[in-house]
């Protein structure tokens, strides 16, 4: 009886052969990942440029050192430039957890006359490009006499068709009871909401925060088009400054200043990696 039970618990081959093809298929995908980004640092740390280009690469260079990032900022103001981009990722970041949390909680739950035809606007200008709209928001900026400054780069990032799609949706996956209960209890709308349903969607907003703070720090259009002066430029114009008009040359200098660009943005994906998984599973996706 116990020799059957431990035949019927062996798993099949079938199974056995489907776990290691997925582990290797993975295992393949994260190396050919995490490979150029290992071949960036390891540039960064290399004293001879040469080793870049052997064939096959080594893993670890020859002869290590930091003097690539000394380089990087006697070259170019690459600390303005990183505190420029603090400053344009985190007001962005910061204002869209704002605009888009309160408006999406309105179309995820109060009623009001137009609520579809409004929504559906906002839906649609998701398919809309930036490409499409960057002359006339040039044109806005520039008789607001703000181009050439921050304030160039963060106002038309202030609102967010997808923030306000992605917040929507987990409020929708929020029982009404726990707003019916805060009814019961005297509460309003606006009590409520701060109260009752943003405690309850930090998954949601982290997963805002994060994309939003990275898609800005990376972003290249729209510093290039309102910016003119290099002290008033971001992290990524800084970096094609770096490999273009102020470069030496050298490639070990330009991947330490790739790297510094890519080690907070790192940082905050590990380390909240877990609520963009969370909230996707359980609202971003739900319809």
């Amino acid at each position: 009886m116990n020799s059957t039970l431990k035949r019927r618990a062996l798993p099949r081959p079938s199974t056995i052969v489907t776990t290691v093809l997925t582990f290797a298929i993975l295992a393949i995908a994260a190396v050919a990942i995490v490979a150029p980004f290992l071949w960036i640092f390891r540039g960064a740390i290399s004293a001879s440029d040469a080793e870049l280009y052997e064939l096959p690469p080594s893993p670890f260079p020859t002869e290590a050192t930091l003097e690539n990032f000394g380089k990087v900022f006697e070259q170019v103001p690459y600390g303005r430039f990183i505190l420029n981009s603090l400053v344009v990722a985190g007001s962005i970041t910061a204002a869209q957890l704002i605009t888009c949390s309160t408006a999406g909680y309105a179309f995820a739950r109060l009623s009001f006359p137009g609520r579809g035809v409004a929504f559906a606007l906002v839906i649609g200008s998701l398919m809309i490009p930036l490409q499409v709209t960057i002359v006339p928001l040039f044109l806005v900026m520039s008789k607001l006499g703000l181009t050439n400054t921050l304030w160039a780069l963060i106002l038309p990032g202030v609102f967010s068709a997808f923030g306000i799609f992605l917040l929507r949706q987990h409020f929708l996956s929020l029982p009404r009871e726990l707003e019916e209960a805060a009814r019961i209890d005297g509460a309003g709308h606006v009590r409520t909401f701060f109260q009752v349903i943003l405690p309850l969607s930090g998954p949601a907003l982290a997963t805002l925060g994060i994309l939003t703070f990275t898609y800005w720090w990376n972003d290249l259009l729209m510093p290039l088009v309102m910016i003119r002066d290099v002290e008033n430029q971001t992290l990524p114009v800084g970096l094609v400054l770096l490999a273009g008009r102020f470069s030496t040359g050298s490639l070990g200098t330009i991947a330490a200043g790739i790297t510094l660009a890519i080690i907070p943005v790192l940082v905050v994906f590990i380390v909240a990696q877990r609520w963009i998984v969370q909230s996707i599973a359980s609202s971003g996706l739900k319809l």
